[in-house]
């Protein structure tokens, strides 16, 4: 699979680390015990496009968020993580 990355262009899927879902949103500090046990160990499956963290570890260093079919590994879209 290839990435493309915004300041390196397209390079192997092995130059990264994936760090999972792009899309959870961090409790309140405050929040419940439940609400972080759901935030730290509950995940979703999705089948369809998924914007994931990945890390360009053997690259630039760069934070990205891909969004990726996750039925067919093809790459959607690749954006800075901010």
């Amino acid at each position: 699979m290839l990435i493309p990355c915004p300041h390196c262009g397209a390079r192997l899927s092995e130059e990264f680390v994936c760090h999972g879902d792009a899309t959870r949103q961090r409790p309140a500090y405050d929040a419940s015990d439940e609400a972080w046990t759901d935030y730290v160990y509950l995940r979703d499956n999705p089948a369809g496009a998924h914007r994931e963290h990945w890390y360009h570890a053997a690259g630039c260093h760069a934070w990205l968020v891909v969004t990726r079919d996750t039925r067919t590994h093809q790459i959607i879209g690749v954006e800075v993580a901010r």
